[in-house]
């Protein structure tokens, strides 16, 4: 029999798995990005596979919640027909919130201790200006259009993959997940940083809103809505497809 578990011991996981997938990815980019640190300058092929294993350890991490830390995962499974996110989780709208709760504080969390892991790289004179890229995504050409578009394709790819092969993250495995999102990042992260997970940039972007993080520019929450409609449209339309025999 398989072991059932509560919303309590959901939100727990679905937090410490999130959380260590944001400390770990706004880690690597920050390692790149922020001046003075042994990585500095070592380019996009460290941050996708940063990110990649970013999301081994978070899947590992939040195993017995079924290891969404994404609220697209969660979407594309609601979509898809599942009748539980987890053993003795059903699929209703109360379940589906705490997931996403669990995912946004995990996500800020995760944020903010990588902030002090940086500290003194954030606050170094010589960072200003570069710190929101660390935290949040953004567009190399600000096409809304366009860049919606990319998000839509990259997180179809995701959620359907993993609901084609497995349900959910841990299901499918850690290692495949990992190389998939290295795949989508190699291919399709170069327009907008490849968020595909609306709480993996809204947690930090909020982070670095209200951080005290010397030289800092705005959190552009005039594109902060792109890396949430565009993930989540591209999960509803993997989760409707994700049956579809071809």
């Amino acid at each position: 029999m398989e072991e059932t578990i509560g919303l309590w011991t959901v939100f727990g996981s679905e937090v410490l798995g999130t959380g260590i997938l944001l400390l770990l990815g706004v880690g690597v980019v920050a390692n790149v990005v922020l001046p003075k640190t042994n990585g500095n300058g070592s380019g996009w092929i460290v941050i996708i596979f940063g990110w990649g294993l970013a999301v081994f350890a978070g899947v590992f991490d939040a195993g017995r919640s079924g290891a969404h830390i994404n609220p697209a995962v969660t979407v594309g499974l609601w979509v898809s027909g599942a009748d539980e996110y987890a053993p003795g989780v059903d699929v209703t709208i109360g379940s589906t919130l705490v997931y996403f709760a669990g995912q946004l504080v995990g996500a800020f969390l995760g944020a903010v201790v990588a902030y002090f892991a940086y500290y003194g790289h954030y606050n170094d004179p010589e960072a200003a200006g570069t710190q929101l890229g660390t935290f949040a995504t953004g567009p190399a050409i600000g096409t809304v259009k366009d860049n919606v578009v990319t998000e839509v394709v990259g997180t179809f790819v995701l959620v359907y993959i993993i609901l084609r092969f497995g349900d959910t993250p841990t299901e499918i495995g850690p290692l495949a997940v990992a190389l998939l999102v290295v795949g989508i990042g190699a291919s399709l992260g170069g327009p907008t940083g490849y968020a595909i997970n609306p709480a993996r940039d809204l947690g930090p972007r909020i982070a670095h809103a209200i951080l005290p993080i010397r030289g800092k520019t705005d959190s552009n929450w005039g594109y902060a809505w792109v890396p949430i409609v565009g993930p989540i449209i591209g999960a509803v339309l993997a989760g409707l497809l994700s049956h579809v025999s071809i």
